[in-house]
């Protein structure tokens, strides 16, 4: 079984990043599938089908198709490529008469007195230091709306889509912020799952879902036959996956990290518009394509429902100006997407958490981060993705890659880039 897992994980990669990502096959093989067990499978791309298949010593094949605006997905044998599907409305007009960051014309060359330039420059060339280990792809560092300094390992650029992964999961946040600020509904509100009526689940609000605090049980094992590598690369429906779980805890009793969650919070959304078409709309119109990301795409699951826990991509200066979205507390070059105290819930420590967790964001209240300032919070990926939001320096940080842990040391990281603005 654990099979299926290995070749859905390295078909899906595969196709997202050759038809999404515009990455070469041969590329995507060498680096981004190579490792762990994943890199027993075996890739193919499939012709003309613009689909990917995957196995391992020819057992456990996997397939994963393209949809236009839709992005890669894995799917079923009975799966019908012929069939009709909706795809998003999109706004794909890019302002190129303004600077970054409120359109995509050329960058201000403004020079700081307050920053070390030098200093600057020997932190960020610092993660490219050892590209086996540390395996960073981008670095983008913002200070008050400018771009400081911008560096892309060989073969990626500034329009390259890159995948956040879990990212996606501040990304999908927002937009309960941005409806609690259209009055379309109370983060205090039960959460809507008609299955959980009668039960002790029916007391379980949209707030303990964004907090991770539902008591639902939950695996989040990525090494294993889990909740997690279930819902993501065998389940054709994943916002069902953690609504159909037992509560072993009640709400606001015990944290727990789970994708489940952010993919229920996924299919939840989709009971606030009347029709597919208007949920489908609805993060490019409201969001995404209103401050300009337009490279981003949210990849969705075989039912329709955008995978609002993993798969969303964009470029580098698109992950940054969700940053800056942050930063400027949902006041976008004087348009309002969420209220200030949106703001205010995401950079709250949730319940349980030991104050390393929000409302869909990672926070430092607690000096996870030693050496940086506790106000920072941050979007956080699989794999080392980061968008780190630092209020007290007006500054966004951008990395990416394909390592953390021991592999890429975060805390000296960001350090030495804020050191050098005094």
């Amino acid at each position: 079984p654990k099979l299926t897992i290995i070749s859905g994980y390295s078909a899906k990669n595969m196709a997202s990043s050759v038809f999404v990502a515009q990455r070469d096959f041969t590329y995507t093989d060498t680096t981004d599938n190579n490792f762990g067990t994943v890199d027993l499978a075996e890739d193919k791309l499939l012709g003309t089908e613009q689909a990917a298949s995957a196995s391992v010593f020819g057992l456990m094949e996997r397939k994963a198709v393209y949809r236009e605006g839709l992005g890669s997905v894995l799917v079923t044998e009975d799966f019908d490529v012929t069939t009709p599907y909706l795809t998003p409305r999109r706004n794909g007009i890019a302002n190129d008469s303004l600077s970054f960051p409120y359109g995509n014309g050329s960058p201000r060359d403004t020079l700081f007195p307050e920053v070390n330039y030098p200093k600057l420059a020997k932190a960020v060339e610092a993660a490219f230091a050892d590209l086996q280990i540390q395996r960073t792809r981008a670095v983008l560092v913002i200070y008050k709306d400018h771009i400081l300094y911008e560096r892309y390992l060989k073969g990626f650029t500034k329009d390259s889509k890159l995948l956040g992964w879990s990212m996606t999961k501040s990304v999908w946040a927002t937009l309960y912020g941005i409806l609690q600020w259209e009055g379309k509904l109370d983060i205090k509100d039960k959460a809507p799952v008609s299955d959980w009526k009668g039960d002790a689940r029916s007391q379980i609000t949209l707030d303990h879902l964004l907090h991770m605090n539902s008591g639902l049980a939950w695996d989040e094992d990525y090494g294993s036959i889990s909740d997690v590598t279930r819902m993501l690369f065998l389940a054709e429906d994943m916002s069902k996956i953690q609504a159909e779980k037992e509560a072993v805890y009640g709400p606001d009793e015990h944290w727990n990290y789970s994708s489940g969650t952010t993919n229920l919070l996924s299919g939840i959304l989709r009971n606030y518009f009347p029709t597919h078409q208007e949920y489908l709309d609805f993060p490019y119109r409201a969001f995404i394509d209103r401050i300009g990301m337009h490279s981003m795409i949210i990849e969705a699951d075989m039912s329709g429902n955008y995978v609002g826990s993993s798969y969303a991509w964009a470029n580098v200066r698109d992950w940054a100006k969700f940053g800056l979205l942050y930063l400027h507390k949902g006041n976008w070059n004087g348009d309002r997407l969420f209220d200030e105290s949106w703001y205010n819930y995401v950079t709250t420590p949730a319940p349980n958490s030991d104050g390393r967790y929000g409302g869909h964001f990672w926070l430092n209240s607690n000096g996870y981060l030693p050496d940086v300032p506790k106000d920072v919070f941050s979007a956080n990926g699989y794999q080392g993705q980061r968008v780190f939001i630092v209020p007290s320096k007006e500054m966004v940080v951008v990395r990416m890659g394909l390592a953390e842990g021991a592999s890429f040391d975060f805390n000296t990281f960001l350090s030495e880039i804020l050191d050098a603005v005094e």
